[in-house]
């Protein structure tokens, strides 16, 4: 079994990560679960211990004191050349937060979307939603848009209200 990383946190970053601890109920709570790591870690306590104490996984743990570890010049770099209060806390949030994952291509474009938000606002007509929309957008299953490739859950990213 390796060792955790040893990591350091100066007063003004242990002012901001406790300040996020003690504000839970107006700071996301995977922030403050982040905070707690990073304030735990600077204070010796193990990957198993934390994680026992805060109900999550070991790897959870590692992966933040690492993600902090690396992030160490940049934050002291920071400090040594002046930022104020929220620039710090910037950063600090910035290296607490998840990075970008991959995931899907989206179906349809911005511009497709828009349209068929505004096709589903008007009053509806005999046909089914699905040819409405295929036909005022011109698609068709030479474009690899079929009328039956629609489904309503598409749309479910959306807070649809009535009129």
């Amino acid at each position: 079994m390796g060792r955790a990383l040893h990591i350091t946190v100066s007063q003004r970053q242990r002012a901001i990560l406790s300040k996020w601890v003690r504000a839970k109920a107006e700071t996301p709570y995977r922030l403050v679960e982040r905070s707690r790591i990073i304030l735990m870690s600077a204070g010796g306590v193990t990957n198993i211990d934390q994680a026992h104490r805060l109900d999550v996984d070991r790897q959870r743990v590692r992966r933040w004191r690492g993600r902090w570890a690396q992030a160490e010049e940049r934050l002291a770099a920071a400090e040594r050349d002046g930022a104020s209060e929220q620039d710090l806390g910037a950063l600090i949030g910035s290296v607490l937060t998840d990075e970008q994952r991959s995931g899907v291509t989206p179906t349809f474009s911005a511009e497709q979307l828009t349209q068929i938000i505004a096709v589903a606002c008007e009053p509806p007509e005999a046909k089914p939603l699905s040819r409405t929309l295929a036909t005022a957008f011109g698609w068709s299953s030479r474009r690899g848009m079929r009328p039956g490739s629609i489904r309503s859950r598409s749309g479910s990213a959306f807070s649809f209200a009535a009129p």
